[in-house]
C-alpha cells in the first residue's frame, strides 16, 4: 500500500474539501430499520430515453422481492455517462414502470424529483458523496492520482497486447501508482488534471470465491487492476465506485442484474471488501434471446434489430402491458402459467419469486407465446373494457382508426361483442389493439372496398341472388340457417358451401366469427348493398 495524501493535496485534486468523512455519511444514511429478511433492491438504469424488453426481467425480480419481503424498491438513475443522456429519460421509465403496474418505493419519480432520504437518487447529484469516499481511500493510500492521458493508455495497451499481456493498468504498467506528493504536485502545477485510481492488492494468479444466490459459489482470478474510481474530466465516479458509494449508503440487500455483469463481481467483492463494508447478495440473470428470423438461430434481444426490444414499440403496436408483464414473469418463475390456468384472476403479484430458483440458461422471448398470453387476457376484459382501450389507443397512435370509429360509439360496441356473451367459448383472437381494428375491419365500408373486387371470381352469383331474395334481418338464427339450407338444396351444394360464398361476400375472408352475429351488426341495409355488389347489381 502507497502512503497517503496530505489534506490539502486531496483537496486540490478534488477540486475542494471533502463535505463528509465516511463516519459522517454513515450516520447521515444509517441501516434502515425494516422487519427481518425485508430485501432492499433497486433498478438502476442509464438516462437513454429507451426502456427495453429485457429491462422488464431485472426490474420485475427486484419489485417482487422487495414486495413478497416487505422491504423496499429503489430507482436510482446512473447518469455518470453525460454522453448518453437524453432528457425526459426518468419520466418515460416512470411512465412505462407505471403502465405495467409497478410501484416505485424510493428514488426517482419523475424528472427532477425524487423520493426518499436515502438520496439523491441520481448519480450526478451524488458526488459530495463519491469525493468523501475518494478523499479517505486517497488519505490513507487505497487510491492514488494518476496522470495518464488517453494517448499513454493506448500505447500501453497495444504494448501489453504485442508482448502477450492482458491489457489494463496493474502492476509495472500502473506509471503512477507510486508518485510522491512532491511530484503529483509539479504534474498538477504544470496544469495535469488526474483521474484517481484504485491501488489495487490483486494477484490474478490468486482465486477469489464469490457467491451468486443462484449460481452458487464461483471462482474468479482477483482483480489486479488500478481501475479508474473517478474520472479526470468531469470529476464524477466510474460505474464500479459508484455502485459501491450507491449500494452501500442506500443500504442495499441484493443486486439483481445481467449476467454480462458476472465478471465485474470478483472487483465489486473486493471493493466491498477493501471498505470493510459488507456487500449485497449478487444475482445474475440470464438474458432474453429470441430466435433470428433470418438465420433461424438462437440470439441476444436486439434494440437495433428486434421491434419487440423498445417497450415504446410495444405501446405503439397496440400491446397491453398486462399479458406482457405475466409473459416475462413466465420466464423468470417456472409454474405460474399453470397456476394461471387454475385461477384466473392470479396475478404476478400473488406468486413468490424464489431468488435461488431463477433460470440459469437464456430465456426464449416467443411473440407466438406472448400472442397467446395476449389473446387470453384479452378474453377476460368486458366490452365496455375492450372498447375503452382499444379507444385510447386509437387516440394515441393512430389518428386514421380514432376519426373512423368516432361517434360511431354504438356500431363499435355491437362489433367488439360478437361471441363475447359465453364466457366458456369466448372468442380468442384479439391480441393487439391495433390487430383487433384491423382483425374487424370489414365492418368499415372504407376499408372493406377492395376486398370485394378480390373476391369476385369466386362469388356463386346464383346463391347471393337466393339469399337476397329470402332475407330477413328480422330472421332467428335458426330460421337464417334453415333458408340457406334450403338455397343450398335447391343449387345442389354443400351447406357450408353456400354460407362460406356469403361470408367471403359480406366480409372478405374465409374465417370469422359466427355469420349470423356479423349480419345482424352489420344491419340490412350495408348486408343488402355488398350482396348485390357481389352479384354485380
Amino acid at each position: 500500500m502507497r502512503n497517503g495524501l496530505s489534506k490539502d493535496l486531496i483537496s486540490r485534486i478534488l477540486g475542494g474539501v471533502p463535505k463528509y468523512t465516511i463516519a459522517q455519511l454513515e450516520k447521515k444514511f444509517p441501516p434502515r430499520n425494516l422487519p427481518d429478511g425485508a430485501m432492499i433492491t433497486r433498478f438502476a438504469p442509464s438516462p437513454t430515453g429507451y426502456f427495453h424488453t429485457g429491462n422488464l426481467y431485472p426490474v420485475i425480480v427486484n419489485r417482487k422481492l422487495a414486495q413478497q419481503s416487505g422491504g423496499i424498491f429503489i430507482l436510482r438513475i446512473e447518469d455518470t455517462d453525460t454522453k448518453r443522456e437524453v432528457a425526459g429519460s426518468v419520466d418515460i421509465l416512470v411512465a412505462s414502470m407505471d403502465k405495467f403496474g409497478i410501484k416505485i418505493d424510493e428514488g426517482m419519480v419523475a424528472d427532477n424529483k425524487g423520493v426518499g432520504e436515502y438520496g439523491p437518487y441520481t448519480q450526478s447529484y451524488r458526488k459530495d458523496i463519491y469525493h468523501s469516499v475518494a478523499a479517505e481511500l486517497l488519505a490513507d493510500g487505497r487510491a492514488y492520482p494518476c496522470f495518464l492521458s488517453p494517448e499513454e493508455m493506448e500505447e500501453i495497451r497495444k504494448q501489453q497486447s504485442s508482448d502477450g499481456f492482458s491489457t489494463g493498468i496493474y502492476g509495472g504498467w500502473a506509471r503512477d501508482r507510486d508518485l510522491t506528493e512532491s511530484e503529483i504536485i509539479v504534474r498538477m502545477n504544470a496544469g495535469g488534471v488526474p483521474s484517481i485510481r484504485l491501488y489495487s492488492t490483486g494477484d490474478k494468479a490468486q482465486k477469489i470465491f464469490c457467491k451468486d444466490v443462484a449460481r452458487g459459489s464461483i471462482a474468479f482470478p482477483q482483480n489486479d487492476e488500478d481501475i479508474v474510481i473517478v474520472k479526470s474530466n468531469d470529476g464524477l465516479p466510474t460505474y464500479h465506485f459508484a455502485h459501491l458509494c450507491d449500494d452501500h449508503f442506500m443500504r442495499t440487500t441484493h443486486v439483481v442484474r445481467a449476467e454480462e455483469w458476472l465478471p465485474s463481481l470478483p472487483l465489486h467483492i473486493q471493493l466491498f471488501d477493501m471498505m470493510g463494508w459488507i456487500p449485497p447478495s449478487y444475482t445474475h440473470h440470464t438474458t432474453i434471446d429470441i430466435l433470428d428470423s433470418d438465420t433461424g438461430n438462437r440470439r441476444k434481444l436486439s434494440k437495433r434489430k428486434d421491434r419487440v426490444a423498445a417497450i415504446a414499440n410495444l405501446w405503439a403496436d397496440g400491446w397491453s402491458p398486462e399479458p406482457v408483464l405475466e409473459y416475462v414473469f413466465n420466464l423468470i418463475v417456472s409454474g405460474y402459467e399453470e397456476a394461471k390456468m387454475k385461477n384466473s384472476a392470479l396475478t404476478i403479484w400473488d406468486f413468490q419469486v424464489n431468488i435461488k430458483k431463477l433460470p440459469l440458461s437464456g430465456a426464449l422471448f416467443d411473440m407466438k407465446k406472448l400472442e397467446w398470453w395476449a389473446k387470453e387476457f384479452i378474453a377476460t376484459l368486458s366490452v365496455d373494457e375492450l372498447i375503452r382501450r382499444v379507444t385510447n389507443w386509437a387516440k394515441e397512435y393512430s389518428p386514421e382508426w380514432a376519426n373512423r370509429i368516432d361517434g360511431q360509439g354504438d356500431y363499435l360496441r355491437s362489433i367488439l361483442d360478437i361471441e363475447r356473451d359465453d364466457p366458456k367459448r369466448i372468442r380468442k383472437d384479439f391480441i393487439t389493439w391495433k390487430q383487433t381494428l384491423e382483425e374487424t375491419s370489414y365492418f368499415w365500408d372504407d376499408l372493406f372496398g377492395s376486398a370485394i373486387g378480390n373476391q369476385q371470381s369466386a362469388i356463386n352469383k346464383n346463391i347471393l341472388s337466393e339469399f337476397l331474395n329470402s332475407f330477413d334481418i328480422k330472421d332467428s338464427k335458426d330460421l337464417w340457417w334453415n333458408k340457406i339450407v334450403e338455397i343450398a338444396a335447391r343449387l345442389g351444394i354443400k351447406n357450408g358451401d353456400a354460407a362460406m360464398c356469403l361470408r367471403v361476400t359480406l366480409t372478405g375472408r374465409t374465417n370469422t366469427p359466427d355469420l349470423y352475429s356479423i349480419i345482424q351488426v352489420m344491419g340490412e341495409h350495408r348486408v343488402k348493398e355488398r350482396v348485390k355488389s357481389g352479384i354485380g347489381i
